[in-house]
């Protein structure tokens, strides 16, 4: 199989790669696995040094970096270059918190020089999507290697230029060799290296169903997964939120990236008292985007990634209407070259409808109407998936009570799901298990130790 890179917005072949075969596979691994008995031993200040100069190459090479992310996925180019910064911005963070992340934790026990110490399980697997191509490899990369473990990556097949341009930024900035590597290789191929012994544990974010995979290999072979799965997020409107604040990030959270985010609002839940309000507002809104070439800077949204994936999402949506949910505006597909989709919006949603129990991956957003607030929280909870959510409202107090109690990994106050390098990250139910970022993704990936002396 060969890996094709594609321009969305023209359907340009941009490049063709050769996937390897069983021998160049087996080279890199017995690579890596070389480079790991060495770099587990690197001094932490030496990584951390490393890491800074991996956000000045990233830094360096922004406009080259976002082109690239802009053709081979179709984001937008200010999308891609506040992308390429992002992942720089998680070098540094890392660089400066991983020293302390990484310290003893002294324990009280029946020994007197009791501690807990932190080491590197070795080899990291990472299977990870298109849609944020650089920083859904940073996010895991960069604290797994700081810790000292070695990292390889089989990336989407549609971002091939993507997977090896990270290997570069790596190698460039001065990290040894085979630290970091991407393999080229098909799906097919991802099960025998997970079941190799030099590989030591695995991470995944995509579908549910690759989840589900991935975690029965893992487990077969006893060995640690963390999985980012797909959500629904819920974006939850109660009758006192400022509704100029609240349409303006509502449109921000479902069309960034072409709606084509796990935490992206999905389901706009709003209560009867102002669902008239937020319906008209949300549509003027919506229709005044500009859908176009992701260079220009005059494009509000960028093309989808692939025609498979429109044509899935434009089922999706027709089968909903059938189902009896109303078009309010868009849900066709943009006619002429390029895989487009009108921003759109989708009302009357109930349960039953697959815009109601299914995750719509792309720009269609679903709205939602409930009772009162109790309603409300029930519909958020109403999902297979718990990956975000956030709640708008004039008193911040009550917004933290709804908040304490949907049921997702992170919640937002008066503001839309977003991963920061400080916080941590990840979900529960069929969004998956296991948490990236923070304190709390760097220890996901490690021997938390007990060291007990008399």
């Amino acid at each position: 199989m060969s890996f094709q890179s594609i321009n969305p917005a023209t359907g340009e072949m941009l490049a063709r790669f050769d996937s390897w075969d069983a021998s160049e596979l087996e080279r890199a691994l017995s690579q890596v696995a070389d480079a790991n008995r060495l770099w587990c031993q690197t001094v932490l200040e030496d990584r951390c040094a490393l890491l800074r100069k991996a956000a000045e190459q990233l830094r360096r090479n922004k406009q080259q970096l976002a082109t690239l992310i802009c053709q081979e996925m179709g984001k937008l180019f200010s999308e891609a270059q506040a992308e390429v910064e992002k992942c720089a911005v998680g070098c540094e963070y890392y660089a400066d918190n991983g020293p302390l992340f990484l310290q003893h934790e002294v324990i009280a026990s029946d020994a007197a020089n009791s501690y807990v110490c932190f080491q590197p399980l070795g080899t990291i697997l990472a299977i990870m999507p298109w849609n944020f191509p650089l920083w859904q490899v940073f996010r895991f990369a960069v604290p797994a290697l700081i810790a000292g473990n070695t990292a390889i990556l089989k990336h989407a097949s549609n971002v091939p230029q993507c997977a090896l341009a990270i290997e570069s930024i790596f190698i460039d900035a001065g990290f040894p060799k085979n630290v970091f590597r991407t393999l080229m290789i098909d799906a097919v191929q991802v099960a025998s290296v997970i079941e190799d012994a030099r590989v030591h544990a695995v991470t995944l974010t995509g579908s549910e169903s690759a989840g589900r995979i991935v975690a029965a290999q893992a487990g077969a072979s006893l060995k640690k997964s963390v999985l980012e799965l797909g959500g629904s997020d819920a974006f939850v409107v109660l009758e006192d939120a400022d509704l100029a604040l609240v349409i303006d990030n509502a449109v921000t959270s479902r069309f960034l990236n072409a709606g084509q985010s796990c935490i992206a609002a999905k389901r706009f839940i709003v209560v009867a008292a102002v669902m008239e309000k937020f319906t008209a507002g949300f549509k003027a809104a919506v229709e005044a985007l500009v859908v176009g070439d992701p260079m220009d800077a005059n494009t509000d949204m960028a093309p989808m990634a692939r025609a498979d994936l429109r044509e899935e999402l434009h089922q999706q949506v027709l089968d909903s209407i059938q189902q009896g949910a109303r078009v309010i505006t868009g849900c066709n597909i943009v006619a002429g070259a390029g895989v487009f989709y009108q921003a759109s919006i989708l009302g009357n949603v109930r349960p039953g409808m697959r815009a109601y129990d299914e995750e719509l991956f792309g720009p269609v957003a679903s709205v939602i109407q409930a009772d009162d607030e109790a309603d409300a929280l029930h519909i958020a909870n109403d999902t297979r998936f718990g990956l975000g959510g956030s709640v708008w409202t004039g008193n911040q107090a009550r917004g933290e009570q709804f908040a304490l109690q949907m049921q997702a990994g992170a919640i937002f106050v008066n503001g839309f799901v977003k991963s920061d390098p400080r916080l941590p990250f990840g979900g529960i139910k069929a969004s998956g298990y296991g948490r990236e970022l923070s304190y709390y993704g760097m220890r996901e990936f490690m021997n938390t130790k007990t060291i007990w002396l008399r």
